[in-house]
């Protein structure tokens, strides 16, 4: 018996609703559409739903639409079945139906993340600190300290103590030996890095050491390092380092692939900085193709850098990725279809709504206030007295007649160079809701939705 679907929708919506869910061909469930007496879909809350749909017998799922205000838990609990949002846009409702069900999470992940303060003996033990905060709150697992070879570092001590009593694990990222070993004597879990030569430290403390090629015998002396380390039985993380575009790049991920099949079992770390820092690219896609060398590697950890502003983001983009690359190597598929988080400047599929589906919209409003939506031929705005299309809001700025209503003239001026913007990226627009820029803005700074300002707020919708 197939699954039975009552949709909520606007009056506005009804229709593309009723059209869409009809081209569904592999559709394996039943449905019925209420319209709940609300023009707008945004506008249905959880109180709303529940004053006007008194009758649900016979159904097994309650969906609401994407933009609707209603908490879906709140309702599941009312009605006892489950009650769930759609998705934003009624036509992306085929590829919601149609996308295989995902049975991995992005709750697992294989990969210990390094992030390094750069600058750390430039800083304060108290500036450290509240840096490590801000790098564990985007994903970090390790806090490097980075130490600078023409700069002492007199705090290091007071440094790891402190971030170790705040639950920080810590690791000491320096080519001195004495400050080596002043961190791995001061508590600090890892050490960055030892060669061949310099191995004798590791008999010195507990600290898990890294584990790096000499540069003037390569690899041959990380094998002599790595097979020491293992006659000792010691933990450790080998590095064969991955080098800058046209200094090595290539080489150096063959190298990788060298260690891995010579030590299938060992514990690899794979420093990134040296791309994304050195590459003036987004870093988004770097971090993804990356972070899938680590996974087919199957590499343990990785250092993370962010130095260059374009690449702020890394941590974040970093524990991300190795999310991903996790669950899409779990289930043996292509790193597809999991998150679009790390999709921020485009989008995969920016115009769900076509221009012929605005002007029918268009045609049926009967109030005052704007509506603005945005496809390929470009912007559009309408409300009662016409629908407007432009690629330059300030061509339609004369249409709109608001210049006797600062507040308003604001708000529009605001939403329509926020299309604008969507429809020369290719990203999706919402009117009264942030672009998505996937994980390179914090997630408390992206906010789903903001205020309209109080004067216009009757203005902009219903």
């Amino acid at each position: 018996m197939s699954e039975r679907i009552l949709f909520l929708t606007g009056r506005l919506a009804e229709t593309g609703l009723q059209s869409t869910l009809q081209s569904i061909e592999s559709r394996n469930f039943e449905y019925e559409i209420r319209q709940i007496g609300v023009s707008v879909a945004a506008l249905m809350t959880a109180e709303m739903v529940k004053r006007r749909l008194k009758n649900w017998d016979g159904f097994d799922l309650i969906m609401l639409p994407g933009l609707c205000a209603g908490n879906a838990d709140e309702l599941t609990e009312y009605y006892g079945i489950k009650v769930v949002k759609g998705p934003n846009e009624v036509n992306d409702l085929p590829e919601y139906f149609g996308s295989p069900a995902r049975s991995v999470s992005l709750d697992e992940h294989s990969v210990k993340l390094f992030a390094e303060i750069v600058d750390a003996p430039q800083l304060s033990v108290e500036q450290i600190v509240a840096t490590a905060h801000t790098y564990r709150n985007s994903g970090a697992d390790v806090i490097d300290l980075g130490c600078l070879p023409s700069q002492s570092f007199p705090h290091l001590e007071d440094a790891i103590k402190a971030l170790k009593g705040g639950g920080f694990e810590v690791s000491v990222d320096s080519l001195d030996t004495n400050e080596l070993l002043r961190g791995g004597r001061a508590g600090a879990d890892y050490l960055l890095s030892l060669n061949h030569s310099t191995l004798w430290i590791a008999n010195e403390v507990e600290s898990v050491p890294v584990l790096i090629p000499d540069e003037e015998t390569g690899l041959e002396s990380l094998y002599a390092a790595v097979e020491a380390m293992q006659t000792k039985g010691r933990q450790f993380y080998v590095d064969s380092i991955l080098n800058p575009v046209h200094f090595g790049f290539t080489k150096s991920i063959s190298q990788y692939f060298e260690v891995r099949n010579r030590y299938p079992d060992a514990d690899i770390m794979i420093g990134t900085g040296n791309i994304t820092e050195l590459t003036d690219a987004d870093t988004t896609g770097m971090t993804a193709l990356l972070m899938g060398i680590v996974s087919e590697l199957d590499a343990r950890a990785v250092l993370t850098t962010q130095v260059s502003r374009h690449a702020c983001s890394v941590i974040r983009e970093t524990d991300l990725a190795r999310r991903i690359m996790f669950a899409s190597r779990k289930e043996a598929s292509l790193p597809k279809g999991y998150s679009d988080g790390l999709i921020a400047v485009h989008e995969k599929k920016p115009f769900p709504v076509s221009e012929d589906e605005i002007k029918s919209l268009a045609e049926k409003i009967r109030d005052p206030s704007f509506r603005i939506q945005v496809c390929e031929a470009g912007l559009h705005i309408y409300n009662r007295n016409g629908l407007h299309v432009s690629t330059d809001p300030y061509e339609l700025y004369p249409h709109l007649k608001v210049d006797d209503d600062a507040s308003h003239a604001f708000y529009l001026g605001y939403e329509l160079s926020k299309a604008e913007l969507a429809w020369k990226l290719g990203k999706r627009y919402i009117q009264d809701r942030h672009l998505s820029w996937g994980c390179i803005v914090p997630e408390e700074q992206s906010g789903d939705t903001y205020k309209v300002p109080r004067s216009t707020a009757g203005k902009s919708k219903e």
